[in-house]
């Protein structure tokens, strides 16, 4: 009979599990003994944090599931802040933590028990999709199956597990796999006539439609529509086609493609806050919403339940024609005057985005990485990261470190953020993994900075005292230089690293002006 750490190895591996990142400890060390034989890579890392980030990041790249198995406690109080932006962002992750004995618990006391908390599910359930802790031996099975299921199904988000440590152990018994439900056809009906009395249509195309594969249907209907694309933070790359904006709508040139339009077809997305300005944004004429949920935001007029990717294609097949032959060079006009605007705004901006483009990049909430984020141009699914749904700084190099098991990836990273989880060097060199770091050394918070020069004040607090960041990489093994800006040094070793095996790190000594997508500079403003 299969013990319960060799069950849930079991269930992981059934749902196309291939790597875990984790960190042991006293808990959960019959985990690691259950690895040893698995199939299934263990990536170890140096602080929990860093192991749901790497979920994170390896869930974004792959579509897939990405799991952190941490231990008891403080272990798993450590995983709260990846946690929130992985269900901030919609990511599919599993957070696999052990709790106390079983034999040792009783319900409703505290007893001070090596690493017992109160209620560590209780901790969190604010972050997660879902969650449960173990009552029985030969649930494991059964559970594990539902929380892998439930964190995969839209929308994708966490899941907590807690597993009593004796529960590893003891026999798992029997389990079978819960049975996937075949979607239904989707019904469009309630949208045909919306979408037919458009005259200018605009796509809004979110994390949704990125996460459901939806981006070939997305350029289907944008030809049929006549409908330029937008895209958010979480659907840069969904496709490459001539109808999609490059740049934002945080800047007036692309924002007024929303003010005029009379249809707003919304795929996958909220309408959250950082992609709207707060909502200053006018609500539109009208609003029709493909997800799976309710949107709030925004009132729609219709909204279409189901996968992002099969609503819309039924849509495609249901609506009239009405192809715009003169969109394509509008919309390549407009990118023309994005990337104008980026030149006057900050001119050291655009080697960055320049050197970048092509490559699979994990930005950190750092100015060099708002930038990215925001003009980058990124043609493919998948190949941008980034951590708009809580914003959590830290999160770049981390995340990269599970993206970089796809293939290599750079992590654009601020001085700060990197030294969040700076230990984690030594994973990237005891893995080997194909990660460069540009890390934006610009001596503090640069952001934050900002905010203080920009107010009337003098910068407070918001300055570091830096380490020799070179030495520091090198200190771990891993091949790190130094240049000053991002001009042809900069562009040629960066091509360089990326072309190397394992992992490197580019120090940039330079300071960016913030871009226009960060809350400072947002053009549209309350109304006094």
């Amino acid at each position: 009979m299969a013990s319960g750490a060799e069950r849930l190895l079991e269930v992981l591996a059934a749902h196309g599990v291939e790597v875990v990142f984790g960190l042991p400890g006293v808990h959960n060390l019959e985990l690691w003994e259950a690895l040893r034989g698995s199939g299934i890579r263990l990536v170890g890392v140096r602080h929990e944090q860093t192991a749901v980030y790497a979920a994170d990041g390896h869930a974004r790249a792959t579509g897939g599931l990405g799991v952190a198995l941490v231990t008891t406690g403080p272990g798993a109080a450590n995983c709260l802040g990846a946690t929130g932006e992985a269900f901030a962002s919609g990511s599919s992750v599993l957070v696999v933590a052990t709790d106390i004995p079983s034999t040792l618990r009783r319900p409703g006391e505290y007893r001070g028990a090596l690493h017992e908390t109160r209620d560590q599910r209780a901790m969190f359930l604010p972050v997660v999709k879902g969650g449960w802790t173990l009552r029985t031996t030969d649930s494991i099975g059964t559970y594990a199956d539902s929380a892998a299921l439930l964190a995969t199904s839209a929308p994708r988000g966490p899941v907590y597990l807690g597993v009593p440590t004796d529960f590893l152990r003891a026999d798992a018994g029997g389990w079978s796999r819960i049975p996937t439900r075949v979607p239904a056809t989707p019904d469009v009906t309630a949208g045909v006539d919306l979408v037919a009395a458009a005259r200018r249509p605009l796509i809004w195309a979110g994390g949704g439609a990125a996460r459901a594969g939806a981006g070939e249907a997305v350029a289907a209907l944008s030809e049929r529509i006549g409908a330029p694309v937008v895209t958010t933070y979480g659907a840069r790359g969904l496709v490459d086609h001539p109808h999609v904006v490059h740049g934002p709508v945080h800047l007036p040139e692309v924002g007024a493609l929303w003010d005029e339009a009379d249809l707003v077809v919304g795929v996958g997305s909220d309408f959250d806050g950082v992609m709207t300005q707060d909502w200053l944004q006018p609500a539109p004429p009208k609003l029709l919403s493909v997800n799976v949920e309710t949107v709030r935001n925004y009132t729609p007029d219709v909204t279409l339940r189901g996968d992002a990717r099969a609503v819309v294609a039924a849509l495609v097949d249901a609506v009239p024609a009405r192809p715009d032959d003169g969109l394509a060079q509008r919309v390549a006009e407009l990118n023309g005057l994005v990337r104008k605007a980026v030149e006057a705004d900050e001119p050291d901006a655009v080697p960055l985005l320049d050197a970048l483009e092509g490559h699979r990049v994990v930005v950190d909430m750092c100015v060099a990485g708002y930038w990215v984020g925001g003009f980058g141009r990124f043609t493919r699914p998948r190949e941008l990261a980034y951590p708009v749904g809580w914003g959590t700084l830290g999160f770049g190099f981390p995340a990269s470190l599970g993206a970089a098991l796809t293939g290599r990836v750079v992590a654009v990273c601020g001085d700060g953020g990197f030294l969040f989880a700076c230990g984690d060097l030594a994973t990237a060199a005891q893995e080997r993994l194909p990660v460069t770091v540009v890390l934006v050394d610009d001596g503090g918070y640069g952001m934050l900075r900002h905010d203080q020069v920009s107010g009337g004040r003098e910068p407070f607090g918001v300055d570091l005292a830096n380490p020799d960041f070179v030495a520091l990489a090198r200190s771990f093994g891993v091949e790190a230089s130094a240049v000053g800006g991002f001009g042809a040094a900069f562009r040629d070793r960066l091509a360089d690293y990326t072309r190397r095996d394992g992992p490197n790190v580019l120090v940039v000594r330079a300071r960016l002006k913030p871009p226009p997508t960060t809350s400072p500079r947002w053009y549209r403003k309350v109304r006094t």
